[in-house]
């Protein structure tokens, strides 16, 4: 699925690209309105991640710009500022959905998750598994051997993780930035410690064991060949 993302903070810009991108999105970037507009004129997206404060045209006269050609994907426009008036004008003119700035990336890939699926136009399955093991999105629902397996958000969004990357070792710093929208520190063993939390109830109880240590480089989640 391809996503639009209009950001003239270029830290932010390249940081929303990077993980919509490792979430298995085709991401272009605008540093600009105009640029922004462009874009969502002449190519086709699924969805566009707006910013409202935009050099050379605004979020707001972007938003009119594909409204008035008659484009109706999905938009989450993000603002600065948490006012109302920001937050009402933004929907009257077209937009799905805001986030105030700052926010935490798993929010947003949620709201885009969601977005795309409102609009009929999600491709991935909202059911994720691996052997026996089951998630579903939807429900926000886990089992395994079908018996209902209780998670908490960060283990169902570490273990929704590890199913859409299956077969590929996952770095502990992309799985910090994913789940806990934080850089990696080394001298921390929170990733180590919610692995453990997750294998004790996704797999101890279970064969085949699904979940490995890749010594060195990372996690894997994946069926015994």
């Amino acid at each position: 699925m391809k996503i639009l993302v209009v950001e003239d903070e270029q830290k932010t810009g390249d940081y929303l690209r990077q993980g919509l991108m490792e979430a298995g999105f085709i991401v272009d970037l605008a540093r600009d309105g105009l640029d922004g507009l462009h874009l969502a004129l002449t190519e086709a997206y699924d969805l566009a991640v707006l910013d409202v404060m935009l050099p050379g045209i605004d979020g707001w006269q972007v938003l009119q710009g594909i409204r008035r050609a008659g484009k109706d994907m999905p938009v989450l426009f993000l603002t600065a500022r948490d006012d109302v008036e920001d937050r009402v004008k933004g929907l009257e003119l077209g937009a799905d959905d805001y986030l105030v700035k700052p926010f935490a990336f798993s929010e947003l890939l949620a709201r885009v998750r969601t977005l795309l699926r409102r609009g009929g136009k999600a491709k991935e399955s909202d059911l994720l598994n691996a052997a026996d093991l089951e998630l579903d999105l939807m429900r926000r629902r886990v089992t395994r051997s079908g018996k209902k397996i209780e998670l908490t958000s960060k283990e169902f969004a570490l273990l929704e993780l590890l199913l859409r990357r299956q077969g590929e070792v996952l770095p502990r710093s992309l799985i910090a930035s994913q789940v806990w929208d934080m850089n990696f520190d080394s001298d921390t063993n929170v990733i180590e410690v919610a692995i453990r939390r997750l294998r004790a109830k996704v797999d101890d109880s279970f064969e085949p064991k699904l979940i490995r240590t890749v010594r060195g480089m990372g996690y894997v989640l994946e069926t015994a060949k």
